[in-house]
């Protein structure tokens, strides 16, 4: 698949940062991985592969897709 940068809010070149997949349209996000426990505990139905991350809003605002 290929990734089409969208957008961050990152000053320094980290993340978040948003990409699309162009195949398919799928949104992808960069971004610091959720490790608090009280917190993951709140989580419905992770699957063993799949792993959160925290987005900021004003990333979403900014560069998600409005359709």
């Amino acid at each position: 698949m290929t990734l089409r940068f969208i957008g961050t809010t990152s000053e320094h070149g980290n993340c978040p940062t948003l990409y699309e997949r162009v195949e398919t349209g799928d949104v992808v996000v960069q971004g610091d991985e959720l490790t608090d426990p009280e917190e993951l505990a709140q989580l419905r139905d992770l699957g063993e592969r799949e792993t959160c991350v925290v987005i900021p809003r004003d990333l979403l605002t900014r560069f998600a897709p409005k359709e």
